[in-house]
């Protein structure tokens, strides 16, 4: 009987499945925590017009979400690098879906009218969820090989904008029928059905020995190295090596060898801006400055996350293809800067179909570097490492966008639309100047 061979890159055809399978439930997995942590920026106009919030007050409610999971993104990588992807990723979605099951109780109670309860729940389903960022890109690559990992982490990023424009298209009419009751009694159970599907379904990697670094100079050899010390072993050999190195995982800390990592936190952690501010604010601008009804900007709004998840799997397939990933990721944050000053130029008119257009070509810019880096932050930081480091990346973003809706909120009220957009083009372009000159690859 004559086998099928494996694909390119793949030790053998069960680890193909395996890693296919892990890239579907964990992108599902992404999308619907997306909708957790970006559906409230979806609710402002509700919360100012039947809850008379300001704007400050409900853009710090949509931040929220965020702000819950700074506090556990590194918990959840740790978790996932000592216990397991499965593991993490389950128990934080069953954790969101048991968070966002409290706002359906709290809703009924009628407890969120004040601000306090409704970021109090909202931030704790973020932090539950938070598990998903780093366990799902972990996942993906530990099983897929490095000439397929840019495009497999682009289509694992593509989740967060097409979340974001199933929660722009879904929770408008569901907040305008139900009020906040609508969008937990939807994330909720979203989160429970796929926690019980990643539980059942997706398998860890297989982990590589635990070794140290040859010394410089020292040439690899065998399966174990052989720089590697006698009294190290290679694991047992009964489940596949993983695909993305052939060399056993240094047990290192990889932010005392260089500055690589530091410098893509840096860079990510600024580029997360305009992302959190079209986000947050694309819906209120394009109704408040260009005058557009609410369902036409859901659905502009909508347009962008498409285009937004197409560009992540774009830049990520062009980063298995170019010489570099941070040359392709330095690209990015320059397009981002552009397209953004262009919305803060459109700001000053009433030219709605430009401003369509503008609105949806930053967005996308805007998002396009999530899944570079996160590839970059992966192979930087090696097998032992990534969930960390994952988590690390996911925080910094995190911190900073949780202050992009109150500080952006502040900002338009003082001084309007273009000038609050004009300082968020500044952020990419400083963030240029961040990423480091080359790639920097760990086993």
């Amino acid at each position: 009987m004559v086998s099928t061979p494996p694909a390119e890159g793949f030790p053998d055809a069960r680890s193909r499945v395996l890693a296919w399978r892990a890239l579907v439930l964990g992108s599902l997995a992404q999308a619907i925590v997306t909708i957790v942590v970006a559906g409230p920026a979806f609710l402002i106009p509700l919360l100012r017009e039947k809850e008379a919030f300001s704007l400050a007050t409900a853009g710090t409610a949509a931040a929220s979400t965020s702000l819950g999971m700074v506090f556990t993104l590194v918990l959840w990588g740790a978790v996932a690098d000592r216990r397991g992807e499965r593991l993490a990723l389950s128990a934080g979605l069953l954790a969101c879906a048991a968070g966002t099951a409290l706002g359906v109780v709290l809703a009924q109670a009628g407890a969120l009218h004040r601000p306090l309860p409704l970021i109090g729940v909202l931030a704790l389903a973020g932090a539950a969820g938070a598990s998903v960022n780093s366990a799902t890109g972990r996942v993906v690559a530990g099983w897929f090989p490095r000439s397929q990992r840019g495009t497999a982490m682009g289509a694992r990023q593509m989740a967060q904008p097409l979340g974001t424009a199933v929660a722009a298209v879904l929770v408008p009419p569901l907040a305008d029928a139900m009020g906040v009751l609508g969008f937990f009694l939807l994330t909720s159970g979203l989160c429970l059905v796929i926690g019980i599907a990643c539980r059942l379904g997706i398998v860890d990697p297989p982990r590589p020995a635990r070794t140290e670094l040859p010394e410089p100079g020292a040439a690899e050899g065998g399966a174990c190295g052989e720089a590697v010390s006698e009294a190290a072993d290679c694991e047992p050999t009964g489940s596949p090596e993983p695909a993305f190195s052939s060399r056993p995982a240094a047990d290192v800390n990889p932010y005392r060898a260089d500055s690589f990592l530091l410098r893509i936190h840096a860079a990510s952690a600024l580029l997360v801006i305009p992302q959190f501010a079209f986000a947050t604010f694309g819906l209120v601008w394009l109704m408040d400055s260009q005058g557009m009804a609410a369902a036409t900007a859901g659905l502009v709004v909508g347009a962008a996350q498409l285009a937004g998840a197409g560009a992540r799997f774009a830049m990520g397939r062009v980063s298995d293809l170019a010489p570099s990933r941070v040359v392709v990721l330095r690209i990015v944050a320059w397009s981002a800067c552009v397209l953004s000053a262009l919305v803060a130029a459109v700001s000053l008119g009433l030219l709605p179909v430009v401003a369509a257009i503008v609105f949806l070509l930053a967005s996308a810019a805007s998002v396009a570097d999530n899944g570079l880096a996160l590839t970059s932050i992966a192979e930087g930081a090696g097998y032992r490492w990534s969930g960390k480091a994952m988590g690390i990346q996911n925080t910094g973003q995190h911190a900073l966008g949780a202050g992009v809706g109150p500080a952006l909120g502040l900002l338009i009220a003082a001084n309007g639309y273009p000038i609050a957009m004009l300082c968020v083009a500044a952020a990419p372009a400083a963030a240029s100047f961040l990423v480091p000159r080359a790639d920097v690859e760990r086993s």
